[in-house]
């Protein structure tokens, strides 16, 4: 999908999308950064949109390891389908699923979650089952990577990960983004 599909695409669904640009490759490289792709087993990504740190994650990722997408836009959910990797499971399932998910595909915990979803614009009961069933699902030492364009969910994120949230900022990334890495235990 180029920038073009993208911003139409964006801009009917601005509200789960959350933005009108794909993420930059600055903002994918300094999230990815924190992932040590020789030891990860399984990657979980939420709401990748047309796949830009998908790619960059596959690019990086072991011939054994796997990466589950949730995207529930539909439009976004068949470009990623074109991506032809055996590595790559894409789920047209909430991202509150994540649990369940996994254990379908015969995993019991995920070594790092990159979140791309729209936290201020979710409802606040789904975005907190979100980041519930994120934690839990987390193998212990396990990291989440979200990026938002303000600090709103910053105290939700250190309640939720029990203080362990570093804070970062790309920006080179319309909007510029904040990043945050939270890790479990």
């Amino acid at each position: 999908m180029n920038k073009i599909n993208f911003l139409k695409e964006s801009l009917k669904s601005l509200k789960t999308s959350g933005t009108l640009f794909p993420s930059s490759r600055f903002l994918a490289s300094k999230i990815l950064k924190g992932i040590d792709f020789n030891t990860a087993k399984l990657i979980v990504e939420f709401g990748p949109g047309n796949g830009v740190i998908t790619k960059e994650i596959l690019k990086q990722l072991t011939p054994d390891a796997k990466l589950i997408s949730f995207e529930i836009n539909d439009k976004f959910y068949n470009t990623l389908l074109n991506i032809n990797d055996p590595r790559l499971i894409v789920s047209n399932q909430s991202a509150d699923r994540v649990l369940e998910v996994i254990k379908d595909h015969g995993f019991e915990a995920v070594d790092y979650i990159v979140s791309s979803l729209p936290l201020t614009n979710i409802p606040k009961p789904i975005t907190k089952s979100i980041l519930k069933n994120s934690y839990k699902s987390l193998k212990s030492k396990g990291y989440f990577f979200q990026y938002q364009y303000s600090l709103t969910y910053y105290a939700t994120l250190k309640d939720t990960f029990k203080g362990n949230v570093n804070l970062g900022f790309e920006p080179l990334n319309i909007p510029p983004a904040f990043i945050y890495t939270c890790q479990k235990d």
